[in-house]
């Protein structure tokens, strides 16, 4: 079938689906204007630049990347992706449900163990990965297909996926309680004004260790996670066609335009853009 052209602006443009809840993607055109803060999210994202170069950030890793790459990008794992020159850059950026993708990866012939397996390689200049990734989005973005072929052509490319870059084992190693009672913590309460020494208490932790130890486990600092939760709260409700004011308020904004600030930096987009193709 002929490829479904970019948009012709530099708009981002989101595909959704509520017979399709697990999967969400995002295109953009000419993003030369596009910065993202770095930012992390629960669902596992996998994109493919489609022209243009930029620096991506992923973990620790750094590099320089054009078109013809697919980025993978683990769960909760901080990231950030930015042009680096004037040349127009645009790319397709699939968000994948991290529990519908651990399925996925249990089924025979993959593994059998619990829970989702990340990817250790997290950059493919592979040709079939990048076509497949580009043939996924003519098909989801088609309206003439149905749900039963968009579905089916999900199972196909991240059943391929796994047999290309092959998940390494889930880590056996032992977690750092008292972070994860900080991040628990946060979990559970950030829609409301945190101050630092309520998460030091729930955590048993002093200011100075939780702030240096949070950032190097989590890849941010306790505020930037609080402000991450927000956005990723503030993405869940404006899919629900939620208006823009109620929903800073629901998250925990202090006003519209403080939600409006942090989207763009988080989302590189929006509400309103985001929103607007709920």
């Amino acid at each position: 079938m002929p490829a479904t052209p970019l948009p012709t602006d530099a708009q981002p443009q989101f595909w959704r689906d509520a017979a399709l809840p697990f999967i969400e993607v995002r295109a953009i055109a000419d993003g030369r204007k596009v910065r993202y803060g770095r930012h992390a999210h629960s669902t596992f994202s996998i994109g493919a630049v489609t022209g243009g170069e930029s620096t991506y950030v992923n973990g620790s890793t750094l590099r320089h990347i054009g078109a013809g790459a697919v980025v993978v990008v683990n769960p909760d794992v901080v990231h950030a992706c930015n042009p680096s020159d004037t040349a127009p850059w645009a790319y397709r950026m699939f968000y994948i449900d991290a529990d519908w993708l651990a399925q996925l990866q249990h089924e025979p012939c993959f593994s059998a163990d619990g829970g989702f397996r990340a990817f250790e390689q997290t950059l493919s200049v592979r040709p079939d990965l990048f076509a497949g990734l580009n043939r996924l989005y003519d098909v989801l973005t088609d309206a003439s297909e149905d749900v039963l072929r968009k579905e089916s052509a999900i199972v196909a490319y991240f059943s391929a996926l796994q047999q290309a870059l092959n998940p390494a084992p889930i880590a056996r190693r032992g977690p750092n309680h008292r972070l994860a009672r900080a991040a628990g913590f946060i979990d559970d309460n950030y829609t409301r004004t945190l101050r630092l020494e309520e998460i030091c208490v729930a955590a048993d932790l002093s200011p100075s260790y939780l702030i240096r130890a949070f950032r190097q486990h989590y890849g941010m600092t306790p505020h930037a996670y609080i402000v991450n939760r927000r956005i990723e709260f503030s993405r869940a409700q404006l899919r629900r066609g939620h208006a823009i004011a109620d929903v800073a308020a629901e998250a925990g904004f202090a006003d519209q335009a403080h939600l409006q600030r942090a989207f763009r930096q988080f989302v590189a987009a929006t509400p309103g853009q985001y929103r607007g193709n709920a």
